[in-house]
């Protein structure tokens, strides 16, 4: 115990209420994660329709992951440069800039598995 206190499942159960409140501000705030929310549903959809792999699952499923997650970090790297640089700056401006490269790589890598998953079997439908 490093503080002294025993361990609480309630206590657990609470520490996920600050990443809940993040991410619904993300939902509710951020287009780009609601673009990414509708085609991770699509995707899984699909997965779901062409009965894709276990391996064709992890790879969809750890692409949706990494894209969420690096937007998730991008707003959160926007709002504190934002925070630290309210002011137009050459520098925090590039910060900016890298951390959404970050996502669209990311999503690129994304539509290039989705595209080998699933072009193949909708190829096959007509």
């Amino acid at each position: 115990m490093k503080n002294g206190k025993s361990f609480s499942i309630y206590e657990r159960i609470k520490s996920f209420k600050p990443a809940l409140k993040g991410l619904k501000w993300l939902i509710q705030n951020e287009h780009n994660v609601r673009v990414h929310l509708f085609l991770s549903f699509i995707s899984i959809c699909a997965g779901l329709y062409f009965q894709i792999s276990t391996n064709e699952w992890l790879a969809i499923l750890i692409c949706i992951g990494v894209v969420l997650s690096l937007e998730a970090i991008n707003s959160a790297i926007e709002k504190l440069v934002d925070l630290v640089s309210p002011q137009k700056n050459q520098l925090a401006g590039l910060v900016k800039d890298l951390a959404a490269a970050a996502v669209l790589i990311a999503s690129i890598i994304a539509i290039i598995i989705a595209t080998i998953i699933f072009l193949p079997r909708f190829i096959k439908l007509f």
